[in-house]
């Protein structure tokens, strides 16, 4: 099979439980070990059938040798369980480190082991909590969906949240500023309403909070310095937390205000502050 068949084959953006579905034929590809500089740490992992992919190792010449050793064993013409591969010239990539691989056929034993995995990764994903399901709050969820990330949406308008992706969690409820209290450390909120009383309310909560990763509001300048006022004089808040507000989203080095740019350029802010806070908390 040439490099361009082996390409077309991968499945971006689904379960794996749904690519086991329909090739339940498959050879599990694992990171059991890495030295040096490499593109992905121990424990990535990929599906390999005969004519398609799920996941990545790290792409390039080194896991098109990967597939090829897969589909070896698959079709019991060879193949090896244990591949060392040197990340230099000699494969034709330049990262300097060495990577080490298990390969073993999908076993029940294998599926199990899998969805422990990933209920254990799914426990420890970071909160990220968006307020707001319209044009800006759908095409976020959108956005964050295929993150390593634990996405929910909460509106009060029930029709809002028909069309968000299906691995994002919703919440129906009629005061959502009455929820943040209740959020975990480390969480990130966006607020982007249909109301912008409402949004007020809501970062006012956020803000009293010093323990958030994020708390970002879709707006203007206009709308910050309103509601930097609402918040002295009516709300009983501090004009320092503002140091803790993101608004407007997205940031403004781009220059366009389609919702889904706004999303792209929102959802990295998000990573990057939840990566900040992490390291803050382990140092």
């Amino acid at each position: 099979m040439t490099r361009r068949e082996i390409l077309s084959g991968f499945v971006p953006g689904s379960d794996f439980r749904a690519f086991l579905a329909l090739q339940p034929d498959a050879i599990l590809v694992e990171i059991s070990g890495t030295q040096g500089s490499t593109p992905r740490e121990a424990g990535a992992f990929m599906l390999v059938s005969e004519g398609r992919v799920w996941g990545t190792i790290g792409g390039g010449q080194f896991e098109f040798i990967a597939i090829g050793n897969a589909r070896n064993l698959l079709a019991g013409t060879g193949g090896t369980d244990v591949m060392d591969i040197p990340l230099g010239p000699e494969i034709g990539q330049c990262c300097g480190g060495r990577t080490q691989l298990r390969f073993r056929p999908v076993t029940d034993a294998v599926r199990n082991e899998l969805e422990k995995k990933r209920e254990s990764e799914a426990e420890s994903l970071p909160e990220v909590y968006v307020f707001g399901a319209g044009h800006v709050g759908r095409a976020l969820a959108a956005a964050l969906a295929p993150l390593p990330l634990s996405v929910t949406v909460i509106e009060t308008r029930k029709d809002e949240l028909a069309n968000l992706p299906v691995s994002t969690k919703s919440l129906l409820v009629p005061m959502p500023e009455a929820l943040v209290k209740e959020m975990p450390a480390g969480a990130a909120l966006v607020i982007l309403t249909h109301d912008h009383a409402l949004d007020f309310l809501i970062a006012r909560e956020a803000l009293a909070r010093t323990d958030l990763a994020y708390t970002g509001m879709i707006g203007s300048a206009t709308k910050k310095a309103t509601f930097a006022n609402w918040l002295s004089r009516e709300a009983d808040g501090e004009r320092s937390w503002l140091d803790r507000l993101t608004l407007p989203i997205g940031g403004s080095a781009v220059k366009d205000k389609r919702p889904q740019v706004i999303a792209a350029m929102t959802a990295a802010e998000i990573l990057t502050a939840l990566a900040s806070y992490r390291d803050r908390s382990s140092s």
